[in-house]
């Protein structure tokens, strides 16, 4: 019996019909998904700032740490120290020393986190994220009140310490976090810990110059710790799991890494839901991180040679002849470093470089033209000492974010999450060496006469 012409028009409607459901449910969720993207860029963003905020201000503030410049009066050009050692006392070296290295600093700042990296990924997984977290606010709070109030260099570097924990732990949590979601949120994460570079160092360097003493503007700092908190509770969808939960391990290939499927920082058992728990083995975890070394060797190698440079020979670059005073100077070395990470860190959905040995090399030969400045001291002018320190930011910058994308893209699903937690160890290492051997450098310069 065929289909009347009343009929088919019927039949035609209701399949338009079905056709404008259908379009309106993707348009739906496609929007949805441009939300969830963005929100998962965004957390992992303010994420990365928070976490690396405090180890940030610490290396800024590690001139007056050392030399207890609390009060600077005349805004800066007149220090008044809280020490009977400010600087270089004895006046004997061609250098304006501290007593101490600020490579000390950057030992107490970079050796418990260190130690955390090393340790973690064997039994990080035990830990709830939502303690994880708590932990690092606290200690973050803890490492500015510490300093703000010191009483003398113990009580300071005992802050820098509490510091380093809260940045240590922070960076290994999110960044296995990373393996949950889709690749772009590593870029999040990235510009985010950028950002912490130049904003910290930034807003250190502003507000001491604005005339803020540094131990009320270590006290201001402390709204930071309470944004991460913030960020992580506020910025989760509503979970239908306790965000507190503990860590999952990321997904398998049948369920895709999207972060449509994940929501950020929360619904922690969905994800245990949606994947099969798999116990990566010692010999499994051997064979990951010798299968990372290509990439690991050459991010500690940079971080060496620009830790070396920042702790060990930045305190040492000082020209006298020129408008800014030694603390001053100090401190626009660190922001300006910190701003070329923080463009670099920016840069890789634009610009990707896979042969990080290449900028290991770069890295190293900027220490040795550091290293040459300042003995035989050469350089003209402070101006072109803050356009190098920008060109060694943009390096370190781009080692790290490239060293974690190649990192998450070469790992199996199953793998990714340790994976990333292990990578963070290699520019802590670089790091912790460039300390020791700065401490050393700064001694022997500074004996020079």
């Amino acid at each position: 019996m065929g289909t009347t012409g009343r009929e088919w028009q019927i039949l035609t409607a209701d399949s338009e019909e079905e056709d404008e459901d259908e379009s309106s449910l993707e348009e739906a969720e496609a929007t949805v998904d441009a939300r969830k993207k963005w929100r998962n860029n965004a957390g992992f963003w303010l994420l990365g700032l928070c976490n690396n905020f405090a180890y940030v201000v610490m290396l800024s503030a590690a001139h007056d740490i050392l030399s207890h410049q609390k009060v600077p009066s005349g805004n800066g050009t007149i220090s008044t120290p809280l020490s009977t050692n400010p600087g270089n006392v004895s006046n004997t070296s061609r250098y304006d020393c501290n007593m101490i290295s600020t490579g000390a600093v950057l030992l107490a700042d970079i050796l418990p986190t260190l130690l955390i990296k090393f340790s973690a990924p064997f039994y990080i997984h035990l830990l709830p994220y939502g303690l994880r977290v708590i932990i690092c606010v606290l200690t973050a709070l803890g490492s500015f009140l510490l300093v703000a109030f010191s009483a003398g260099p113990a009580q300071s570097f005992a802050g820098v310490v509490l510091a380093s924990v809260s940045s240590g732990l922070g960076e290994i949590t999110f960044l296995a976090y990373t393996s949950f979601f889709d690749s772009g949120v590593v870029s999040a994460w990235s510009s985010g810990t950028g950002g912490a570079g130049l904003l910290g160092a930034l807003s250190y360097l502003g507000l001491t110059q604005a005339g803020m003493t540094p131990q009320h503007t270590l006290l201001v700092m402390n709204v930071i710790p309470v944004t991460m908190l913030a960020s992580y509770l506020l910025l989760a969808p509503p979970p239908q799991a306790p965000r507190w939960g503990r860590s999952a391990h990321p997904p398998g290939p049948s369920y895709p890494h999207s972060s449509t499927h994940q929501p950020l920082l929360g619904g922690v058992a969905s994800l245990q839901n949606q994947s099969q728990n798999h116990n990566i083995s010692l010999q499994e975890k051997g064979q990951v991180v010798k299968s990372l070394l290509k990439y690991l060797l050459p991010l500690a190698v940079v971080y060496f040679a620009e830790y070396f440079i920042n702790q060990g020979l930045f305190e040492l670059l000082y020209f006298k002849q020129a408008p800014l005073t030694h603390p001053q100077q100090y401190r626009w070395y660190q922001m300006l470093y910190q701003a070329g990470v923080f463009l670099s860190r920016s840069s890789a959905s634009c610009v990707r470089i896979p042969h990080i040995w290449v900028l290991a090399v770069l890295q190293c030969l900027n220490m040795v033209f550091f290293l040459a400045a300042v003995y035989f001291m050469f350089l003209p002018s402070v101006y072109l000492v803050f356009v190098l320190i920008v060109y060694e930011g943009l390096l370190g910058g781009a080692s790290y974010v490239n060293t974690f994308h190649c990192v998450s893209a070469e790992s199996q699903p199953e793998h990714r999450e340790f994976a990333m937690g292990v990578a963070c160890v290699a520019d802590t290492l670089g790091i912790s060496l460039s300390g020791a051997l700065a401490i050393l450098v700064h001694n022997y310069f500074c004996s020079l006469s």
